[in-house]
């Protein structure tokens, strides 16, 4: 299994050659592997993203009826909120089902038509679930983008207890960390991801990517662990193809 070495490190012997080879090798299957993982979760984040808004938009008004503000206040601020973030959401949606992705999540980040964009309402309208909400298009706009620092920041900011928009705010974290080469970051948000919720999609998803990154870390028996996990508890997960073939490696990374 790699093991980091410092940056300028040249290997000296003929043995050593060989070891960094396959280190190399070893550490480009790991982030393929999550590559491809990101790719089905995206893939399915699209197909289902409409599903996913039209839960938290019922989440969004449960919360309202309960946060107790006063009525000449908190409610036309809710309510303007949620009008001002039509045309972004339009955007967005707009960006996830067809094509000109990056100019049409830009103008959900930063508005259109004289609307505010997801920024602005995050900002604007920080109080209410709509511009909580807007925090979750924010970040998701940005790893899209590849602005990976920025959707940090926006998917942090997001706050949820619904069990799929939760794992998968916390997920797109972690994937952003892995692609800013931040991997204990991004393994702890992995491990957020898993807790936060367990179902037959997320939790072995973020299983997977979680084992991934612990392997790169050198953290084998935590990889170990969650690639059996998979094994036992999500046996008809995507994930579970050929996971025989990652637990043998990790197992004989382990001896």
């Amino acid at each position: 299994m790699a093991s980091y070495k410092k940056r300028g490190y040249k290997p000296k012997t003929e043995k050593e050659k060989i070891e960094v080879e396959e280190e190399n090798s070893t550490t480009a299957e790991v982030f393929n592997s999550l590559d491809e993982g990101a790719n089905k979760a995206e893939d399915w984040v699209g197909e289902n993203q409409k599903g996913i808004f039209i839960i938290i938009g019922v989440v969004a008004l449960v919360v309202l009826g309960y946060l107790g503000y006063d009525k000449l206040v908190a409610g036309p601020k809710a309510e303007e909120a949620m009008n001002e973030m039509y045309t972004a959401q339009k955007y967005f949606d707009e960006a996830v089902t067809g094509e000109s992705k990056d100019s049409l999540y830009t103008l959900a980040i930063n508005g259109g038509e004289g609307k505010y964009g997801m920024v602005d309402i995050a900002e604007e309208y920080s109080s209410t679930p709509a511009g909580n909400l807007a925090n979750y298009y924010a970040g998701m706009a940005y790893l899209n983008l590849k602005d990976y620092t920025k959707a940090v920041q926006y998917l942090s900011e997001f706050e949820t207890d619904d069990a799929v928009l939760g794992p998968v705010a916390k997920g797109g974290v972690a994937d952003a960390f892995v692609q800013l080469n931040q991997l204990e970051d991004a393994l702890g948000y992995y491990e957020q991801a898993i807790s936060a919720s367990t179902n037959d999609y997320t939790t072995p998803m973020y299983l997977f990517k979680a084992a991934n990154v612990a392997l790169t870390l050198g953290k084998k028996d935590k990889a170990l662990d969650y690639f059996k996990r998979i094994q036992n508890e999500f046996s008809d997960a995507d994930q579970a193809k050929n996971i025989e073939v990652f637990i043998g490696r990790a197992e004989a990374s382990t001896k």
